[in-house]
């Protein structure tokens, strides 16, 4: 068994509390947050050790979990795995690229294990289709929030489509030609609606749209293939998979058939949900994490995968930034 902190005690950091201690992996030795007032809370609430300082509870345990502000990441995060500890990192893994290009080289050095929560990845509606997605060519991702004062410190590049881009990224085997994007500013002083246009090498075009001033909530990406359509609702956990294959000799007379254009060619179009089990993805995330770290095994989300992430995070803020206004 692991013996675990996590440090930070907010909205995200209270979930981690309550899934570790319902992992068997783990034992959940207790928190650290800077706020005292926030310390004996939660503490009281979950039944929880909470130390008094970073150093105290790194020094308690075999694998931190940083749920902290941005900012802090990288700090934590360092401290950390120069104590040797394996690090579990939310997402966007830090602030800026060099402090993330920082971490690789000492994730290499130090041979600790560390995951970025990209939780998307788990998400089971994506882990249910997931196997349908061969070579992508045109990928539509909508990621809108209602406005949540919590998180506008960034713009909402960093704060919502950054999941996306992190899927994006996964499931295109190729690199980035090319970046066209825009953004405004609503109710903040960073973007709260963009939207992006990105080219792969490979011909793959995705557009990303995220926004965080919608009057309904919608996270859903549309990917298009040969021969193939493939919808993920990672709100409402659902996905279905749309292909096109060839009839066969003997056709179903109650089968959808289609002419493609092309002289004698028919093409018999096949409908199927998926089937997708009910599972929290964050607690799946720290399960897996685990398991790399005991059977010693790559992680799902690497500290690469967040920072390829981050890094067309940054690719796309810089492209809007000209453009960028206030709306209100």
């Amino acid at each position: 068994m692991l013996k675990i902190g996590v440090l930070g005690a907010g909205h995200l950091g209270k979930i981690h509390i309550k899934l570790i201690q319902e992992i068997e992996n783990y034992e959940l030795v207790g928190f650290f947050d800077p706020d005292e007032n926030m310390r004996k809370k939660v503490s009281e609430e979950f039944e929880i050790k909470a130390f008094d300082s970073l150093e105290k509870l790194i020094d308690q345990v075999d694998v931190v979990d940083i749920v902290t502000p941005t900012l802090s990441h990288y700090d934590c995060a360092t401290e950390s795995m120069n104590a040797g500890k394996h690090v579990f990192i939310e997402k966007p893994v830090t602030n800026t690229l060099e402090e993330a290009l920082t971490l690789l080289k000492l994730e290499k050095e130090s041979g600790v294990k560390v995951q970025v929560g990209h939780v998307e990845r788990f998400n089971p509606a994506f882990k249910a289709a997931e196997s349908e997605i061969e070579n992508p060519m045109f990928i539509e991702a909508h990621r809108l929030a209602q406005f949540n004062p919590r998180g506008t410190d960034v713009p909402v590049v960093l704060d919502l489509m950054i999941h996306d881009l992190d899927i994006l990224l996964h499931i295109v085997k190729s690199e980035v030609k090319s970046v066209v994007a825009s953004g405004v500013c609503v109710v903040s002083d960073t973007p709260d609606i963009a939207n992006a246009r990105i080219t792969f090498e490979n011909g793959c075009v995705a557009n990303i749209t995220a926004s965080r001033m919608s009057l309904k909530n919608m996270r859903k990406t549309r990917i298009f293939q040969p021969n193939a359509y493939i919808s993920v609702d990672f709100l409402n956990k659902e996905a279905e998979v749309v292909t096109m294959e060839d009839p066969g000799e003997k056709e179903d007379p109650f089968a959808m058939i289609i002419e493609t254009g092309k002289e004698g060619v028919r093409k018999q179009i096949c409908f199927d949900k998926p089937a997708v089990p009910p599972m929290n993805a964050i607690k799946e995330e720290l399960k897996s994490f685990a398991e790399s770290i005991q059977k010693d095994t790559d992680t799902t989300v690497s500290l690469n995968d967040g920072y390829r992430a981050l890094a067309l995070a940054h690719e796309i803020i810089e492209a809007f930034n000209p453009h960028t206004q206030k709306a209100l």
